[in-house]
């Protein structure tokens, strides 16, 4: 009487279980593919980056002309296993940790006077 006859045949068929791989496909295959874009698209280009960052700091020296991420440019005056002490002018020298340097300038380009 509230269910419509097309819809009482059809309820046995799909209680079945022939649908499991329709279902499989419709829901679980679009959120593979979902992250597998977001690996390719976000993850993976960032963890390059981080390796990229982490091999720059590590062969860091004595004399290098360095950027840190607060806008400091100086050279190397010294550095150990968690800091750099950064001369920024004459006889003024900053430490800093490693991973606040952000970028390793050419020799020549920080004119310290």
């Amino acid at each position: 009487m509230f269910i419509s006859s097309a819809f009482a045949q059809t309820a046995p068929a799909a209680a079945a279980g022939g649908d499991m791989m329709t279902t499989l496909t419709n829901n679980v295959l679009p959120m593979v593919a979902i992250f597998a874009v977001m690996y390719f698209v976000m993850i993976r280009p960032q963890m390059k980056r981080q390796k990229e960052h982490r091999s720059m700091v590590e062969a860091l020296a004595k004399g290098d002309e360095v950027a840190t991420g607060g806008g400091l440019l100086g050279k190397v005056n010294d550095l150990n296993e968690q800091f750099l002490f950064i001369e920024i002018a004459n006889g003024v020298v900053v430490q800093v940790q490693r991973s606040a340097v952000v970028q390793v300038l050419p020799k020549g380009t920080v004119g310290t006077k």
